[in-house]
């Protein structure tokens, strides 16, 4: 079977209806989630290609398929983050400029995400993680499930 477009997410699934049917899930790493077209294999053994249109991200909980009686959906693994909360503006200014001479990618959260916090999120890097421990700036390191897949950072001089 080749999916070429998704039928939603099923987040939007009321749960008394996802409970009736069969699921089967596709496990990414959140790496994958930018590749437009792969062939990836259910839990249960199922193979699938996958042919998205440019720019067509998958999310965890995206549905690749669905009928009466079954549905197959992404799962997207944890990735290993640094989750950071500067103390002030100073402080998130001087992270970011070190960050951004790394060419990081990071996503940015608000009080009223998850996090509870107004944080910074990136990918785990032992160097940041030592600039960090080095500026005193609070952080904490965290297996998440990230809403928008980290991209290789383009860029030129």
């Amino acid at each position: 079977m080749i999916i070429e477009r998704l039928t939603g997410n099923k987040k939007d699934v009321p749960a008394a209806e996802l409970a009736k049917l069969h699921e089967e899930k596709v496990v990414l790493p959140s790496s994958a989630l930018v590749k437009r077209i792969q062939r990836v294999t259910t839990d249960h053994g199922r193979e699938l290609g996958i042919r998205l249109a440019p720019g067509a991200d998958l999310e965890d909980g995206d549905i690749l398929f669905r009928n009466e009686e079954e549905i197959i959906t992404i799962s997207v693994l944890p990735t290993d983050v640094l989750v950071i909360a500067p103390e002030s503006i100073f402080e998130m200014g001087q992270v970011a400029h070190a960050l951004g001479n790394r060419h990081l990618q990071a996503q940015f959260f608000d009080a009223d995400s998850d996090y509870a916090a107004a944080v910074m999120v990136v990918q785990y890097d032992h160097t940041v993680e030592d600039f960090l421990k080095h500026h005193h700036t609070p952080y904490q390191r965290q297996e998440r499930v990230m809403p928008v897949p980290f991209r290789h950072a383009e860029h030129t001089h």
